[in-house]
């Protein structure tokens, strides 16, 4: 299956030569740091004008290896609520990024919760936004796109603990979820809620993280992929987490009235 391109020119330019020096400038290294070789990465999804020099910030500090399973969030109805696609391409204005059909099998055999669903994917931007980034930044890689839509505290922590069985398994995959973080409020509160929720995700506690959206009303929309890959990561025996860049819209477009919160962490 070839899965097209939903947001291009609107979340990110749809020039080729336009988007790769955009995330060049955004993922430019930082002199005299090495990239390191993590874990995970969990990184924003919005428009590349408002989150991606978050993205780029992270993307800059870590090796990308060839192999990445990538945990989106689903924002539109329609499809499985942990939603794999384990073949095919997916279209960017920079080409055809392949699916890694060999890893989506292990998961899916691993994983009986994750269903095999195009739907879910079809307008979905937090996943293709990552995209081009690894495009631009990996001479060749392949990937596998899971949507989750659930937010059942256990089944998510299933799902962690069945990806870490497959990462295990298959060392060197890079685990990259993806969340923006509190929105639709003013600045001063959206800091003091995103606060909150980054307290609990670099202590690496998914039960945490979820409990304090939940008491906070934190409207962290990546809820989901962030407890499933925190789940993981408790496997996999990682002990360290590392906020790289935080920042709102307002950073952007100066408006604090109405904004929404962007983080980006890597963990190993």
């Amino acid at each position: 299956m070839l899965r097209l391109p939903a947001v291009a020119g609107r979340f990110y330019p749809d020039n080729p030569e336009e988007l790769t020096s955009l995330v060049r400038e955004y993922a430019k290294s930082e002199p005299g740091r090495n990239p390191a070789r993590v874990k995970a990465v969990l990184v924003p999804h919005a428009g590349y004008r408002f989150s991606g020099h978050v993205a780029g910030a992270v993307f800059s500090r870590i090796v990308l290896p060839p192999k990445i399973l990538i945990l989106g969030v689903r924002h539109f109805p329609g499809g499985e609520p942990m939603a794999i696609m384990s073949s095919g391409f997916w279209r960017t204005p920079l080409g055809d990024a392949p699916v890694d059909e060999a890893i989506a099998a292990t998961l899916k055999n691993e994983c009986p919760i994750l269903r095999e669903d195009s739907v879910a994917h079809t307008r979905e931007h937090s996943l293709e936004v990552q995209v081009p980034f690894l495009q631009v930044l990996s001479a060749r890689f392949s990937f596998v796109p899971i949507a989750l839509a659930t937010l059942r505290f256990n089944d998510l922590v299933v799902l962690g603990e069945r990806l870490a069985r497959v990462l295990a398994a298959n060392p060197g995959i890079l685990l990259l979820a993806t969340s923006d973080l509190n929105h639709y409020e003013d600045d001063v509160t959206t800091r003091r809620k995103d606060k909150k929720a980054i307290d609990q995700i670099l202590a690496l506690d998914p039960r945490g993280l979820y409990d304090v959206c939940a008491k906070e009303n934190i409207s962290m929309c990546g809820l989901g992929p962030a407890v499933a890959m925190l789940t993981a990561l408790n496997v996999l025996g990682a002990t360290h987490a590392e906020l790289v860049r935080y920042a709102t819209s307002a950073d952007v477009f100066g408006d604090t009235s109405r904004v929404v919160g962007y983080a980006g962490l890597v963990f190993s």
